[in-house]
């Protein structure tokens, strides 16, 4: 599979960016720890008897105490976008041949405008990151702590062996279905990224007006 890198704008901002590569479905990062994340369905609390939702509440609090590793939920909030849609919507105004439904079209695609500026209604989606970073626990001399201070400061890319690689990405897997089993209970299905998804997501985090 060929790997995906994130696209970087200018030089100065690639210092701020902790990620080396993404690869088979993983985010790879500078410290050599590598994430997995999944797009999550969301259920409406609001909606939900105070019974139903101290149900809830009790079934997350459960599916947190049962992981022996961290993860990360996400909340990403973003400007409905609807110019498209307005796009589709005026074109079928161009070729209406009624003058009357022309108007209202007309009238439609204002109001459709207007309304989602005033209301300034955000669309949000939700990620979970599942992590797993690769310890080496190991005693170092003095000179060779310093041979491995000088060694990270040349500007040199280590990259993982295959062998490895799909070592941790086992391991990352199996850490990614305990956490879909654990929000599947609580009505919530995820759904992992793959390389052109995590490429478009990290670059929209990175590029907020985008």
């Amino acid at each position: 599979m060929q790997n995906v890198k994130l696209p970087k704008n200018a030089p100065e901002v690639q210092k701020f960016v902790e990620i080396q590569e993404i690869k088979n479905g993983m985010v790879i990062m500078k410290d050599k720890s590598i994430r997995s994340v999944c797009a999550c369905s969301s259920i409406n609390f609001d909606l939900l008897s105070q019974t139903e939702q101290e149900a809830v509440i009790d079934r997350f609090q459960g599916f947190l105490n049962s992981l022996d590793f961290p993860i990360q939920i996400v909340v990403a909030s973003r400007h409905f976008q609807v110019e498209n849609y307005l796009s589709q919507i005026g074109e079928l105004e161009q070729k209406q041949t009624n003058e009357l439904l022309r108007i209202q079209t007309s009238e439609y695609i204002n109001f459709v405008r207007s309304f989602v500026e005033f209301a300034n209604i955000m669309n949000k989606s939700f990620y979970v990151i599942v992590p797993f970073s690769i310890v080496e626990a190991r005693e170092e001399s003095f000179f060779s702590r310093i041979k491995n201070i000088v060694s990270a400061q040349k500007p040199k890319k280590q990259r993982f062996e295959e062998e490895k690689l799909n070592q941790y990405k086992a391991q990352l897997d199996q850490r990614i279905n305990l956490v879909a089993e654990g929000l599947q209970a609580l009505g919530i299905k995820t759904i992992p990224l793959n390389d052109e998804q995590l490429t478009q997501l990290y670059f929209e985090f990175y590029n907020i007006d985008k």
